[in-house]
């Protein structure tokens, strides 16, 4: 595997690895929806195209397999999808009151949670990873969340968060490992943190 940035070209490929780790233990997701296209589009295709993200993704002889996508500026980000994304997704996607994963992601689309202010203030950064099984186990996971963290560090971001199901807790102790520590906690998930000032402020694959 080689890890480079991340193109506007990758956004298909972002999508579809997206939507084929996007149960809430890193699961195959297609069957709980019948637009395939729609959890891409919430949690992956912005970072492919807006100016205030962050990725790389690593590719294998098969293609791309695996991402990690976040921006320095949570805040920022978040304007920026009010402002160009959200808008022309939701005439596509009439408001729904389904109680199904789908119907779950549409009301993401029409109503974004917003990161709380407390939480940016030493963690303004976050980020989103996911691998196919083909890479799952072999390193490829470390090394793109070691790029990550080093090109964050490198916009001067003091810290990163995250937020995890609590269900996936083989991704949990992954974190864990990789320095972050909990933050806070709901029913469903866990927000955690790490801070970036102790990387090195270059970063490998750029």
């Amino acid at each position: 595997m080689i890890v480079r940035r991340t193109t506007a070209a990758d956004e298909p490929a972002l999508a579809d690895i997206c939507l084929r780790t996007g149960t809430e233990t890193g699961g195959d997701a297609t069957a709980e929806f019948t637009d395939h296209s729609l959890i891409g589009k919430a949690y992956a295709s912005p970072y492919a195209v807006s100016p205030h993200a962050l990725g790389f993704v690593g590719v294998d002889d098969q293609g791309v397999a695996g991402y990690v996508v976040g921006t320095p500026d949570t805040a920022a980000l978040e304007r920026w999808c009010e402002e160009h994304w959200w808008p022309a997704l939701r005439p596509r996607y009439p408001p729904t009151d389904a109680d199904t994963f789908e119907g779950r992601i549409i009301r993401h689309i029409h109503d974004p949670q917003r990161a709380d202010p407390d939480l940016l203030r030493d963690h303004p950064a976050h980020f989103h990873i996911d691998l196919l099984p083909r890479l799952q186990g072999h390193g490829a996971g470390k090394l793109l969340l070691t790029t990550m963290l080093h090109a964050l560090a490198a916009t001067g971001a003091p810290g990163v968060h995250l937020g995890v199901h609590r269900a996936n807790t083989r991704a949990i102790a992954f974190y864990h490992r990789m320095g972050f520590t909990e933050h806070t906690r709901t029913d469903a998930a866990l927000t955690l943190v790490r801070p970036l000032t102790d990387l090195e402020v270059s970063a490998p694959g750029r």
